[in-house]
């Protein structure tokens, strides 16, 4: 998770939402990615699927199954998804998302009995890190839109 979180704070030097993502094979890391919507305009560039996509090149293969991915903030619906046609073994998060989260928050995709794949699923690692980076990031930005005076 510590590599996770660091891949979120390059999300928002780059003024993305501090989201990171890394994707484990054998005690090695093989993917890591952070979310670039904001940098590449690009609504699907959340640090979930860049990290499937980069795993799945390094591999040579869609399906990732003896794989972990850790995400510093609960999976929305699209990285759910994603998550289970790639056949990743297991979700490790950090911070819940009580607005899209669906791993448990607001649904859950990641174990609904009636998909074909279900991953292990541990959420709430680190979870004061990763939280407190999200809470710094989109108070900053309200701050910043605020008018002076």
């Amino acid at each position: 998770m510590v590599s996770a979180l660091d891949e979120a704070r390059a999300a928002a030097s780059g003024g993305d939402v501090p989201v990171g993502a890394v994707i484990v094979r054998d005690d090695e890391i093989i993917a890591r990615a952070s979310n670039r919507t904001v940098r590449d305009q690009d609504p699907t560039a959340h640090a979930e699927l860049l990290a499937i996509r980069a795993a799945a090149q390094a591999l040579g293969s869609w399906r990732l199954g003896g794989c972990t991915l850790y995400v510093t903030l609960e999976p929305c619906a699209m990285c759910a998804g994603a998550i289970v046609l790639a056949r990743l073994d297991r979700v490790v998060f950090g911070a819940w998302d009580d607005k899209a989260g669906m791993a448990g928050s607001v649904g859950d995709i990641l174990r609904h009995p009636r998909l074909n794949h279900r991953p292990a699923v541990l959420g709430g690692v680190c979870e004061p890190e990763c939280g407190d980076l999200l809470r710094v990031f989109f108070s900053e930005r309200r701050s910043a839109a605020r008018p002076a005076g």
